[in-house]
This record gives C-alpha cells, structure tokens and sequence, in this order.
C-alpha cells in the first residue's frame, strides 16, 4: 500500500469510528443527524476503499447484503420506472450497502460496545420523554413527533418505529441484565426492561412492536435455558427439548393472555384488528387499517403472479399498484407493508431469496461469535426483522432499515476472523 494512502487511512479511521458511535444515537432520534453522519462516513469510505471491499468479499454477512443491494441496483434498469425515480428508490436501501464499512469501523470490541450503549442511551432518553408526555408531566415540544400525544406519546419518530426499537431496546437490556457482575447494574437494567415494555404494550399504539416483544422474549427465555442447560452438562433429549418448547410457548401465550387482560387500550387495540380481519372483504378494506393492509397484500400477490421472475423493477411499485388497482376502491400506497412482498414485487423471486439469504447467513453466523451476548442479540435481530417484515417494510423506511445495518454491524462485525471465509 501507498505510504501517504496509509497514512490518510490511518488519520480518517479513529473520527470515522465516532461518528459511527454517534450514529447509534441519533438513529432513534433524528433523520438529519443521520444524514450528516452517514455523508461523513461515506466521505470517509473513499479513502478506505480497499478495506471495505475485503469485508465484503471475507465477511460472509457482509457479503450477503451486498448481494441483495446489487439485485436492487441491477433492477433499476428495467421496468417502466425512469431511471432517476428508480435510483432515488434504491437510495432507501443504501443502508445495506454501508454494512461493510460499518463493520471495517466497529472491528474492536470495546468500540462496538459503545456504539450499543449510544442506541440504548438514545432510546432510554426515548423512554423518559415517553413517560414524561405519557403522564402529562410535560407538553408534546415543537421538535416531537408532530402526531405524538399523551394517549400515543411517539416522541421522535413513528408510532411503529418507536414501538419496533423500543422492543429491541427491551430485548438488548435483558441480554446485559443476564451478564451484569453487580446488583446496581442488575437493577439498572431491569428498571429499563420493565419500563421499556411497558411502553411498546400499554402506552405507545404501534402493533408492531407486540409481536416483536413476544418474540424476543420467548428467544431471551430459550436461549437462557439453554445455556443454563450447557452450564450444568446436559444434554437434552429431543422429548426433553419438545417438552421445554411447548413449556415456553404456554408460558408466552399465558404472558400475551395476562397482558390482554390487563390493558383495556391492549385488548381494544387487538379486538379491533380481529374483528376488522373477519369483515374484511377483498377490495373492500378502504375504511379499516387492517382492511387497507390486506387489500395491500392481496393486490401486491397479484402484481407479483404477473411478474414472477425479474418483478417490475426497482421503485415500480406505485405504478404497478395503481395499475392493479385502477377502477378498484381500494386505497393507494407506495409500499406495500410487508418487506417479502416489497422486494419481491420488484426483483421477483430472485431479490426475496437473496433478502432470505441474508436473514439465513446472519443466524448461521451469529453462533460464531465470541461473545454469547453478541452470538443471542444477533438471533434476536434477525427474529425480530423477520417479524416486522411481516407487517411493515423495514429495510426500505430510514430508521428502521438504517438501525439494521447498525446493528447488524455492532453484532457480528465480530466474528471470528478464521471463519469468515465460511
């Protein structure tokens, strides 16, 4: 290498791994923080060119984002979309392209640990403000979500992408609470837990996060029995594992039941979504959110049967829905709520293998991980992406595809250097 580029990579790379910590902060909180941030580190990345690509071509994770962002860019060439529409499309997804410069950042574990720390240190300033509007202790500020209120305080981003973080948030502060050496961090952590559960279920009004929250929970409760299985020397049988999964998902169901029962905004908010499933009528969901989302869905299925193989392109979607739809009641949309059917509407089957690819390289690798908070976490995130895929499209909004590449990052940039090449 060239001594004077070494040099300069040498002098750019300590404030480059700062702003990535920063961006574990400002990801909860602000769009324009985001911005700049990400406009520093891609200055950055130019002169760390070299660097970057190794991990994307050694670093298997890496490696499968770049191959779903590279479907995406390929499928900006094709379809009706004008080039310039499509490319501002595939700028939503350039979250996934910065995975490998993220990881080339947070390479030391020390410095992946602060950058957890700043998104939990963001979301427990969430959780605060939350509570404070929640309560009418303090008025819905200037700079809020301009939908919160005290019935549905979403300080700084949406009702779903709160609910969505704070789950994760919840989720990360139990894995710290199990490795906490003294009681005043126990406390600590729990405290946050609590808190931060009560938020997603009985204050902030995004559905999302309840079945992010369910699910990461039941993956915190079988991982810890597991390792505390690993811990006493035992083995299980598989009668003994189908015993204690079956034990786990009554005591999940009986967990969800009590919460139910326990929250008349909860049981109203899950009745409604019940009953406006069973009246829903294809084509006929106008005047229900549930309904709009499965007219959604059903239409999007649609487009999809049409264009099975390269899908319509990238950013073809509103065109294609207003197509589909043209003459129908049905709402309009530019995404489709749903990340599956989004990718594949416009890379066809292609772009949702490779998005699976990448959820499946992720759980492959994250047991080799040195660290069994990092090898758990990175399951949780997957778990928890797999989830709101169902019912949002995360990879394509700002904050939520933008927190999957950090975390991402933060999580499995540390994977053991021998088994990259895996």
């Amino acid at each position: 290498m060239i001594p004077a580029i070494a040099a300069v990579q040498r002098f750019t790379l300590p404030p480059l791994r700062m702003c990535v910590v920063l961006l574990g902060f400002s990801v909860p909180i602000s769009v324009a923080l985001d911005n700049l941030l990400l406009a520093v580190l891609l200055l950055g990345a130019l002169f760390n060119l070299r660097a970057v690509w190794r991990i994307v071509v050694l670093h298997p994770v890496a490696r499968a984002a770049s191959l779903l962002f590279a479907v995406l860019l390929l499928a900006i060439f094709y379809g009706a979309t004008p080039l310039r529409e499509a490319a501002g499309a595939l700028a939503k997804y350039m979250d996934l392209a910065f995975i490998p410069l993220f990881m080339l950042l947070l390479s030391s574990e020390p410095i992946r640990r602060k950058a957890q720390y700043a998104f939990l240190a963001a979301m427990g300033l969430t959780l605060l403000l939350s509570f404070l509007v929640g309560f009418d202790l303090l008025p819905v500020q200037h700079w809020m979500n301009r939908l919160a209120t005290s019935g549905d305080p979403a300080i700084f981003h949406s009702r779903i992408t709160q609910s969505n973080m704070m789950a994760f948030a919840v989720f990360l502060a139990l894995l710290n609470l199990r490795d906490a050496a003294t009681r005043g961090a126990r406390a600590a952590w729990g405290l946050f837990a609590l808190l931060g559960t009560v938020n997603v279920l009985f204050m902030v009004q995004g559905r999302t996060g309840y079945v992010i929250l369910l699910v990461l929970l039941g993956w915190f409760a079988w991982s810890a029995l597991v390792r505390h299985m690993r811990r006493l020397g035992r083995a299980w049988g598989w009668r003994q594992s189908t015993a204690m999964i079956l034990a786990l998902i009554l005591a999940l169901i009986g967990l969800a039941v009590a919460a139910y029962q326990a929250s008349p905004r909860l049981h109203d908010r899950v009745g409604l979504v019940l009953s406006e499933f069973h009246a829903w009528q294809p084509d006929q969901g106008k005047d229900s959110s549930t309904g709009q989302r499965l007219d959604f869905y059903y239409n999007t299925l649609q487009i999809v049967q049409q264009h099975p193989v390269f899908g319509v392109g990238t950013g073809g979607f509103p065109a294609a829905f207003a197509q589909q739809t043209q003459g129908k009641d049905v709402l309009q949309t530019r995404n489709p709520h749903n990340e599956y059917l989004m990718i594949t509407v416009q890379t066809g089957v292609a772009g949702l293998v490779f998005l699976l690819y990448l959820f499946y390289t992720q759980w492959r690798c994250a047991p080799l991980l040195n660290m069994p908070f990092e090898q758990d976490a990175a399951r949780g995130l997957v778990l928890a992406y797999l989830a709101n895929s169902l019912f949002n499209s995360p990879l394509l909004d700002h904050a939520d595809g933008l927190l999957f590449a950090f975390m991402t990052a933060v999580l499995l940039a540390g994977m053991r250097r021998e088994e990259k090449n895996a």
